[in-house]
């Protein structure tokens, strides 16, 4: 989700907006797809236990109540926790505990568009007002605008969320139509011109919704149960709009304010309807390592449908970052791409990653929000688990020279957006 910039982080979620703020957008053609087979070819590896670790400390000591991951792949599954997921009775950090998961949403609302795509009730090169009349101001916003956020729909959530805790509670209880959130949106003046670049924005996956449910005649729920969840066996994962409860085991979130030092809010109890479609999924580590690895794997999508999703264009001048039809790609330090989305939402950071042949998955996932140098050292799982342990540096030679190590990325967070809203 999209927030303003937190005036107090140097680095972070919304530090991580502030080392791009200023970098022009990105026109680039996109990226070919890889493989599953091509991506096989390049062996992946050992995590990195130690760097696992480590990274969960670094996200504790910026603040996060509590933070863990859950990685599978040939090696078996591996999880690892620090802290606490309730700050009341002190519980331990659980893996099998669910939270609300933000923008890793939008993969799942992206599947099951992409899945009516392949049924052909939706086409990604037609204007969303041929399937949602009068709905938006230009007939030239497609749907593929839409998941690649290059529709230049305003982000509504900036005026929204623009003081964190008051922004938050003023929306808690609330219930919105997809309608009242479009229209927030078209409030606000238009950030680019459809298709010339993008700039993200949770109106795109809003107005997602609506075509789902345009086409399919039922609420997403049921269209995420049938199409995903049940598909997969997702146990812990559910979209529970507009109920602000999470069922059975869970994560209790906290969300910083914006004042430096002032108390959490306990921000677990909300409707999520200020999302929706674009970030109210509720889910947990196992299931989301089962989700991003049958993804990956081609077990939701057809060939095609697959290759469109992860057919990427840079999103920052770094060109290591890239998203594609509700799919982010992160190119590590050490060569290896990973796919999935980042999420947050009020008192929740959440990673969900694979490999291109979905054969390792990562979950991570850290109980707070609005503390951006917490979700750049949650982003350190990555490169742990994907990269391996670093390379030694090489001591000076005679003549006084040392070789140079591979340079550490900075850890792949929420660069392309404000901190504070789903992402």
């Amino acid at each position: 989700m999209h927030l303003p910039v937190n005036r107090r982080l140097a680095l972070g979620a919304t530090a991580l907006l502030a080392l791009v703020a200023t970098a022009a957008p990105v026109t680039a053609a996109h990226a070919a797809p890889v493989s599953a087979a091509e991506a096989a070819q390049t062996p992946v590896p050992a995590p990195d236990l130690e760097g696992l670790a480590q990274a969960l400390k670094n996200t504790t000591d910026a603040g996060a109540p509590g933070a863990m991951v859950r990685l599978t792949g040939p090696r078996g599954v591996l999880t690892k926790t620090t802290g606490v997921r309730d700050r009341t009775t002190g519980a331990a950090m659980d893996t099998q505990a669910r939270f609300r998961i933000g923008s890793v949403s939008k993969t799942f609302s992206s599947v099951v568009l992409l899945q009516l795509v392949a049924e052909k009730k939706i086409d990604l090169d037609t204007s969303v007002n041929q399937y949602l009349p009068g709905l938006l101001p230009d007939d030239r916003i497609t749907v593929r605008h839409l998941m690649t956020h290059r529709s230049g729909l305003a982000d509504y959530t900036n005026a929204m969320f623009e003081h964190t805790v008051p922004g938050f509670e003023a929306v808690r209880n609330k219930v919105f139509t997809y309608e009242e959130l479009v229209g927030l949106s078209l409030k606000e003046p238009r950030t680019t011109e459809p298709g010339a670049a993008y700039k993200y924005s949770n109106t795109n996956f809003v107005v997602v919704g609506m075509l789902i449910e345009k086409a399919t005649g039922n609420k997403v729920a049921k269209e995420y149960d049938r199409r995903i969840i049940k598909r997969l066996g997702l146990r812990n994962t559910s979209y529970v709009h507009p109920s602000t409860a999470i069922k059975g085991l869970h994560t209790r979130g906290y969300l910083h304010p914006d004042e430096e030092g002032g108390p959490l809010v306990d921000s677990t109890e909300q409707t999520v309807s200020w999302a929706q479609s674009a970030g109210a999924v509720i889910s947990n580590p196992a299931d989301l390592n089962t989700f991003m690895s049958a993804l990956l794997g081609g077990r939701l999508l057809s060939k095609p449908m697959l290759e469109a999703m992860i057919t990427m264009t840079p999103t920052d001048t770094t060109n290591t970052r890239f998203y594609g039809l509700g799919l982010r790609r992160y190119d590590l330090s050490c060569g290896t791409s990973v796919y999935g989305h980042t999420g947050t939402v009020q008192g929740f950071y959440t990673y969900a990653f694979a490999t291109r042949d979905g054969r390792r998955s990562l979950a991570a996932m850290a109980n707070t929000s609005n503390r951006g140098s917490a979700n750049t050292a949650l982003g350190g799982t990555l490169e742990a688990a994907f990269c391996g342990k670093p390379a030694p540096a090489v001591a000076p030679t005679a003549r006084g020279f040392a070789a140079a190590a591979t340079a550490p990325v900075l850890a792949p967070a929420e660069v392309d957006l404000p901190e504070r809203n789903a992402r």
